[in-house]
């Protein structure tokens, strides 16, 4: 027969608690950043953080997180890189930050018929798996690190 010591948890409960702690974890999910789109740009970042290039470039590459590499070619380390989109290389030559920004919030305010995903939106979006409703891609940090590192691929 089992005996349960005093102030231990089951393995039933143990694993519900946790369940619980990660649902709260995973459905938590901070108010979005307002922005404003101006002249095909979003001039003002998303944080008061500044970016940075490093966090930019390892979320750029991650597949978990900006998978940027899935559609573009980029100056990286890295292998299979997607050809749908344009190249990254050179982009910080050919678009300001605003304009980089806006990409990466919600594309479509550019081009309603592009295949690139809005990193920033979670309201409008179709065929969104239930875990992920009203939650965006990026947080607005990411979104800015991304920003940070694109602007150096002159």
């Amino acid at each position: 027969m089992f005996v349960r010591q005093p102030g231990t948890l089951s393995s039933l409960a143990r694993r519900y608690a946790w369940t619980l702690v990660l649902t709260c974890v995973i459905a938590w999910q901070p108010a979005l950043v307002a922005y404003e789109i101006t002249n095909y740009a979003i001039e003002t970042p998303l944080t008061s953080e500044p970016g940075d290039p490093a966090r930019g470039l390892a979320a750029m590459v991650d597949r978990k997180a900006g998978n940027c590499l899935g559609c573009h070619a980029a100056p990286v380390d890295e292998e299979f890189f997607g050809t749908t989109g344009p190249t990254l290389a050179g982009v910080g030559s050919r678009l300001p930050a605003g304009m980089i920004r806006l990409r990466l919030v919600d594309p479509k305010k550019l081009n309603p018929m592009t295949m690139m995903p809005a990193y920033y939106r979670s309201e409008g979006l179709h065929r969104v798996l239930p875990g992920f409703q009203g939650k965006t891609v990026l947080s607005a940090q990411q979104i800015e690190d991304i920003v940070a590192y694109l602007v150096t691929l002159k």
